[in-house]
């Protein structure tokens, strides 16, 4: 019985996260390359990213909840958020969006 329930409680590795966020990754990037309106390139690869991330924060926090993990769970979502957060900054910077200060410019 105690074995059963250790068996239970393994939580998942880092090649079955790895393959969830694969799978967000691919399936967002799928979905938002043959949807109208988008730019193929980068905007498709951001969603992509973010896809992969929601998927893989959204997987944990799942089994975390399962689990009654509760601050496993929040901790999941925050990374998830995170992740999304920051593929739309690198986004951002990658396209001129986002200024960056150059201290020669400022007259520092």
């Amino acid at each position: 019985m105690k074995r059963a329930k250790a068996g239970r409680r393994k939580s998942r590795s880092p090649e079955a996260l790895g393959t969830v966020f694969a799978r967000g990754f691919v399936v967002t990037g799928l979905l938002a390359a043959l949807q109208g309106g988008r730019r193929p390139g980068r905007d498709v690869l951001r969603l992509a990213l973010q896809g992969g991330a929601a998927l893989a924060a959204g997987t944990m926090a799942a089994e975390a909840l399962g689990r009654r993990d509760y601050a496993a769970a929040a901790t999941a979502v925050a990374a998830g958020a995170a992740g999304v957060v920051a593929a739309e900054a690198l986004n951002a910077l990658a396209s001129g969006e986002l200024p960056i200060k150059d201290k020669e410019t400022e007259g520092g």
